[in-house]
């Protein structure tokens, strides 16, 4: 049976075509077959995902985008397949697949590994989450920023109001016043900075003279080193000394010596004994006054008539006269005892 060439070369023609279909597919990441590990996820936006788009994981590469289609007729969930380069990878159960879109580039899937020690197999779903792109992370974080701004902007302009109210003539003139008075405590400061830059001169500053004083006091230190040393030395034996000595000894015994002290005087003060008897018993003090007395009495007696009480004269004879019975006036004038 003989080919037309016509038949032959659409024959090849179609093998091409075939070849051509087959190898843009494997390009793009597509087999034939729908084999391979393939994990699949369901989004609400796929923020302009196409197949071969990359897959991630922790930043590496570990798949592509298979494809992507709807789940039903209302285009309200998308279904995207995405396939691993490897089946030994492992993929926690919990772990959570996002679409991250660039607006300078395509767009990828990262998956976000979980903790589970259960791992996916080839045809289990991802958990999804629909992530913000870029314009819209930044449009919310200037949004609240720029209500920001409006109120004080606002604020800023109520304020500058107020300050045109304020500032009326009268104000004015005050505030340049105030400046006047302000210009004039400056050349004041700077009349001070004057004089204390002349106090602070090293020369003949009086702040030169007092650390000369001081320098001086302490060079007289430093030539009296040796007698200060000295008299250090004998403070800290005198210390030595009074840490050595018994003073709690020396304060016990003069505690005993007071104790003993106030009991004598306590008997004293009781009439026990001779001593507080002497003192304290008023009969024993009349007594001796009257013996006193007496005493005086008989003294006199024998100053005015001491022949009645010895007589030494052979031819003489005893005098026989009256006895005092009160003493004299030079002896009754002596002070009496005194309690």
């Amino acid at each position: 049976m003989k080919v037309s060439n016509e038949t032959k070369v659409g024959a090849l023609t179609a093998i091409a075509i075939t070849l051509l279909m087959l190898s843009f597919n494997f390009l793009k990441g597509k087999s034939l077959l729908k084999s391979g590990f393939i994990l699949y996820g369901k989004y609400t936006d796929t923020k302009k995902l196409a197949p071969s788009n990359p897959v991630f994981v922790n930043g590496y590469q570990v798949g592509s985008v298979y494809e992507t289609e709807a789940a039903d007729e209302s285009l309200k969930d998308i279904i995207v397949a995405v396939k691993l380069n490897s089946s030994d990878y492992h993929i926690p159960v919990n772990s959570v697949a996002v679409i991250e879109g660039n607006p300078l580039g395509t767009s990828s899937v990262t998956i976000r590994l979980g903790d589970s020690k259960t791992f996916l197999q080839s045809g289990d779903t991802l958990t999804t989450v629909n992530a913000g792109d870029l314009l819209s992370s930044l449009s919310d974080k200037v949004a609240p920023i720029a209500d920001q701004l409006k109120g004080t902007l606002a604020s800023l302009d109520a304020v500058l109001k107020n300050v045109n109210s304020v500032l009326d003539p009268n104000t004015k003139g005050n505030l340049q016043s105030t400046i006047s008075n302000l210009n004039k405590s400056t050349e004041s400061i700077l009349a001070s900075t004057g004089s204390l830059q002349q106090m602070l001169n090293t020369q003949n500053g009086a702040l030169a003279g007092s650390l000369n004083h001081v320098n001086d006091f302490t060079k007289n230190l430093a030539d009296n080193n040796d007698k200060i040393t000295n008299v250090l030395s004998n403070i800290e034996k005198t210390t030595d000394n009074l840490s050595k000595a018994d003073i709690n000894g020396v304060v016990s015994n003069l505690k005993a010596s007071i104790d003993k002290l106030t009991a004598v005087m306590d008997k004293i003060n009781s009439s026990e004994g001779s001593l507080g008897a002497l003192i304290n018993d008023k009969v024993l003090y009349n007594n001796l006054n009257s013996t006193v007395g007496s005493l005086n009495i008989l003294m006199d007696d024998l100053r005015v008539h001491p022949k009645r009480y010895v007589n030494i004269s052979v031819f003489g004879k005893k005098d026989k006269g009256d006895y005092l019975t009160s003493p004299l006036k030079d002896s009754a004038n002596a002070a009496p005892l005194q309690k």
